[in-house]
C-alpha cells in the first residue's frame, strides 16, 4: 500500500510540474510583468486556462483510447501499411479478432492524476478570468 501511494504521489507531482511548465511558458510568451496589473491578471488567466485545457484534452484522449474507440483507425492504418510491403498481408487478421486482441492488451489505470491536475489548473484559470472581468473589463471596454 505504501508503494502505491508513493507512485501515485510521484505521478501527481510530475503532472503538476508539467502543467506548471506549460503555464510558465505561456507567461513568458505573453510577456508577464511587462504591463499593468489588468494585463498581468489576463496573462495569468490565459496561462492557467491553456495548461488546464491541454491536460483535460489529453485525459479525454486517454479515456477514449482506453475504451477502444481508436482500435478501428489503427486496424485500417496497419492494413494500409501492410499493403505496401511484399508478403505483408500474408497473415490476414479479421477486424473482430484484431479488436479482441487489442482490447485485451489495454491496461486501464485507476488513477486520474492528469484529469485532476487539468481540472485544478482550469478552475484557477476560470477564477482568474472572473476576477479580470469583474475588476478590469470596464477599463478596456
Amino acid at each position: 500500500m505504501k508503494q502505491e501511494n508513493n507512485s501515485l504521489l510521484i505521478k501527481y507531482i510530475i503532472c503538476f510540474c508539467v502543467a506548471s511548465l506549460i503555464t510558465f511558458i505561456v507567461f513568458w510568451i505573453k510577456g508577464f510583468f511587462t504591463d499593468s496589473i489588468a494585463v498581468n491578471v489576463q496573462i495569468l488567466s490565459d496561462g492557467f486556462t491553456v495548461s488546464g485545457i491541454l491536460f483535460l484534452l489529453f485525459a479525454g484522449m486517454m479515456f477514449i483510447s482506453s475504451e477502444g474507440a481508436l482500435v478501428g483507425i489503427s486496424f485500417v492504418l496497419r492494413n494500409a501499411f501492410l499493403a505496401f510491403i511484399p508478403m505483408g498481408r500474408a497473415r490476414q487478421e479479421r477486424y473482430a479478432d484484431y479488436r479482441e486482441r487489442k482490447l485485451s492488451q489495454i491496461k486501464k489505470s485507476g488513477d486520474h492524476c492528469i484529469l485532476v491536475t487539468g481540472l485544478f489548473f482550469f478552475i484557477i484559470g476560470l477564477i482568474l478570468t472572473v476576477i479580470w472581468y469583474t475588476n478590469f473589463y470596464n477599463m478596456y471596454a
